[in-house]
């Protein structure tokens, strides 16, 4: 093996560390335990004898996987279910019907998905327990829009919310006052059964109303926000006219906000998060530790440009090549989080490849210190963007020498996928089919 084959085993060892920490299976078996009748979820006994019937749902990228285990732990006591995923996520269950839908962007397999879902919330009564099984990408992949805005209406503005680098928590604040499902209206529709609500989380700081758009919890945000969203970001003449005017009127009190804290539709619903993205840093870093290297966590609230923070974290990595960090190398600098891409470019990729490209670029930069660093940037969903790529690695020789230019042309030009391609360090995992944002770990080596 070269030298850069061994440092790209080591990352793919820790790549697979962080999944595994998060993989569906353990975490919800970790959180749900049942002997006979007696269901505890977190702590909280549900015993079976009490309902008439108990019943799946499920929204996000995990939820078919969710669903799998679910149905063994529930066994003959499982009356139905239906979940919806992204496509090439899903998998062939027993008693849980599986729909699969469109992601970044929602299509119209997603909105019979929704509908499908919201049908069979309504037909749960007062004697039903619901389980319902979210986690990331629930947000594009149940759109139900506003009978006042359409599909297409609603894809649109989703592409623009995405083009112009908005938080996630931004993105899904107006995904929510547009939406018959989200910010709390999937818990209305759903009572007066029982709900619990496993979450696998994608959200900084596991914020109940963002992930997923918060279908089953209260929401903070407001229709003020979202004006306030559309001005931040100059989006209101690029927005369709419906979705400025269905903002327009919330803001003026014509419209019905989302569910808040208090409102009786959350009096039988509890929310538990059984995975998150500190977890994954977390099995990562085990790995870490196993291969030789002294893990340290620099940031598990990670946002911003992916660009820049992949530039802050390879700086510091160089401080570290010169017994300037908190440990001596070997070291794992680790950080989690999701980070945004301001898309300028025509070029392809997604925000853990322009990581791992800007990563690229900053290593070149540190002279021959860089011959002790490596790194990768993870979307622990196994897609990266538009892409059938998970993320991206950079090592000492990726951007350097006559390839240094053409980098900074795919940079400049959004474009990292192909650069990478070329170079030989896009990350490929497939469907993971669990999803708690990103994991970047960068590798400094002994001199």
């Amino acid at each position: 093996m070269t030298a850069y084959a061994e440092k790209k085993a080591r990352l793919l060892r820790i790549v697979d560390g962080a999944l595994q920490a998060v993989a569906p299976d353990p975490a919800l078996r970790a959180a749900v335990k049942r002997e006979g009748n007696i269901l505890a979820v977190d702590g909280r006994e549900y015993d079976l004898n009490d309902y008439d019937r108990v019943l799946l749902l499920g929204a996000g990228k995990a939820s078919a996987a969710m669903a799998a285990t679910m149905e063994d732990v529930l066994g003959d006591r499982l009356h139905s279910g239906l979940v919806a995923t992204k496509y090439g996520h899903g998998l062939t269950l027993g008693k849980t019907e599986v729909m699969e839908s469109g992601h970044p962007v929602p299509d119209e397999a997603g909105v019979r998905a929704a509908d499908a879902l919201l049908e069979r919330a309504a037909d749960a009564g007062e004697r039903d327990l619901v389980l319902f099984l979210l986690s990331g990408g629930a947000s594009a992949l149940v759109p139900s829009p506003l009978p006042s805005v359409s599909l297409a209406d609603k894809q649109e503005a989703t592409r623009r919310l995405l083009e112009c680098g908005a938080a996630i928590g931004e993105i899904n604040a107006i995904r929510k006052h547009l939406s018959r499902f989200k910010g709390g209206h999937l818990a209305e529709t759903l009572a007066p059964a029982t709900v619990a609500t496993l979450i696998i989380s994608d959200v900084v700081g596991d914020r109940l109303d963002v992930i997923g758009s918060g279908p089953t919890a209260p929401d903070d945000s407001t229709f003020l926000d979202c004006q306030a969203i559309l001005d931040k970001y100059r989006l209101c003449h690029r927005m369709p006219d419906s979705v400025v005017r269905a903002v327009a009127e919330g803001c003026s009190g014509r419209a019905s906000e989302t569910r808040k804290a208090g409102d009786p539709c959350f009096a039988r619903v509890r929310n538990t998060i059984v995975a998150g993205n500190a977890m994954a840093v977390k099995g990562a870093a085990g790995v870490a530790r196993d291969l030789g290297y002294t893990p340290v966590v620099v940031d598990l609230a990670m946002e911003g440009e992916a660009r820049d923070q992949a530039s802050r974290l390879i700086r510091l990595a160089g401080k570290y090549t010169l017994g300037g960090g908190k440990a001596e190398p070997p070291v794992c600098l680790l950080a989690g989080g999701e980070t945004t891409v301001t898309i300028k470019g025509s070029g392809k990729g997604g925000r853990n490849q322009e990581w791992a490209l800007a990563a690229a670029l900053e290593m070149a930069s540190l002279g021959p210190v860089r011959e002790r660093i490596s790194a990768v940037s993870l979307g622990t969903d196994g897609t990266d963007g538009p892409t059938d790529a998970a993320g991206g690695m950079a090592f000492p020789d990726t951007a350097c020498g006559e390839r240094s230019e053409a980098a900074g042309r795919a940079l400049a030009d959004n474009d990292a996928y192909n650069f990478l391609s070329g170079a030989g360090t896009l990350l490929k995992t497939g469907p993971t089919r669990t999803n708690v944002m990103d994991v970047a770990a960068v590798l400094v080596d002994r001199a």
